[in-house]
């Protein structure tokens, strides 16, 4: 049933739509609607308020403007699971990302040679071929650092990510070397360390992301082995906001950050 009390085939019908799957469509972000379209919503919807008919319109052309990226376009192959496709959906309309990891770089923040090794061992891919798709994507995905109205990330990365050896000392230098250039001239991308030292903390849990935008309410993104959860709820956002300030209050500053990924490329060479 939709938020109006219809069924999905009768708010289909008085859409004008072919049947609940469009609809469906519709509504998990997969198929655009025109302004003309939008009204036809907010009718069938009761969305009578001019304020929230604004907000979705404002959306919609956020959705469909040039912030949005073309990667489900040009790496569908590389796109195996609807879970993952939404997440490209969110990360490309995303103003900001505040990230935790536990276990390795992010993805926004990892070097071909880095990606290579993580995606080989991950069991997904069969061919060399499907390797090199996905990493493409996983670096395409970094120029929404560099994009015209930047991506703002910050990272907090437990000390355990940057000392597990992936791919290598020769990957492993490379690509801490990496996290110092990135953030060298780029004041909208930060990284902090969760030293060992701190013990228990905000965190524990597991890895977690949160994106906000423009318009519209953040979603706090968990990933799975095999999928993503996403919450909008402000009950479940409000939490994973509170874990990551706190877990940006316990880890080193962005300066000293900077020292403790120097000293351990200096310890990885003797």
């Amino acid at each position: 049933m939709c938020s109006a009390g219809l069924s999905m085939e009768d708010a289909a019908e008085r859409l004008g739509l072919s049947g609940k799957p469009a609809l469906s469509k519709i509504e998990n972000g997969k198929q655009r609607v025109s302004n003309l379209g939008l009204t036809a919503f907010f009718s069938v919807y009761g969305v009578d308020s001019e304020e929230t008919r604004a907000k979705v319109r404002a959306m919609a052309a956020l959705a469909t403007s040039g912030k949005r990226t073309n990667l489900l376009a040009e790496y569908q192959d590389a796109i195996q699971t609807d879970s993952f496709e939404d997440y490209l959906h969110l990360e490309g309309m995303a103003t900001a990302a505040d990230v935790f990891f536990t276990q390795l770089i992010p993805g926004l923040l990892q070097t071909r040679k880095y990606a290579t090794s993580i995606v080989q061992r991950s069991q997904v891919w069969s061919s060399k071929r499907e390797v090199d798709r996905f990493v493409e994507l996983r670096l395409a995905r970094q120029a929404a650092l560099d994009r015209e109205s930047p991506l703002k990330l910050w990272s907090v990365l437990d000390e355990s990510a940057l000392r597990r050896v992936v791919g290598g000392p020769d990957v492993m230098r490379e690509q801490l070397d990496w996290l110092l250039e990135v953030t060298e001239g780029r004041e909208h991308v930060g990284i902090q360390v969760l030293p060992f030292d701190v013990g228990s903390h905000a965190g524990i849990d597991g890895a977690f992301q949160l994106l906000g935008f423009e318009v519209g309410p953040p979603v706090a993104v968990v990933e799975t082995k095999t999928t993503g959860l996403y919450l909008e709820e402000d009950v479940d956002v409000d939490r994973y906001r509170a874990a990551f300030d706190d877990l940006r209050e316990q880890s080193l500053d962005a300066h000293r950050s900077r020292r403790f990924i120097q000293n351990l490329i200096k310890e990885m060479k003797t």
